[in-house]
């Protein structure tokens, strides 16, 4: 089920930086439908993460935006492919109890 949270709203949450760590998702388009994890974790001078799964011993930026707009996902980006981005928790919470 797709999110009913729109990556504007996504993105704020991030730039906000409360309640998103351990943020994951999957990609509708992924026939294996692999996990994929970010968070923000504020004590590191670049608290926002990409988990290992995605880059080898993952990898941090200085912000969301840069977060969002990082290449990773097959080349792209989460922006770039948001349309296909499905949201499974945020924070730890099933987005299905949001």
């Amino acid at each position: 089920m797709k999110s009913k949270i729109s990556y504007e709203e996504l993105l704020e949450m991030f730039r906000i930086g409360s309640g998103i760590d351990e943020t994951v998702f999957y990609f509708d388009d992924d026939p294996s439908e692999t996990d994929h994890y970010i968070g923000f974790l504020p004590q590191y001078d670049k608290p926002y993460w990409a988990g290992y799964c995605d880059i080898k011993d993952g990898t941090e930026f200085e912000t969301a935006e840069q977060l969002f707009n990082a290449k990773i996902y097959g080349g792209k980006s989460i922006k770039e492919r948001w349309n296909h981005l499905v949201l499974t928790e945020i924070g730890g919470i099933n987005t299905d109890d949001l």
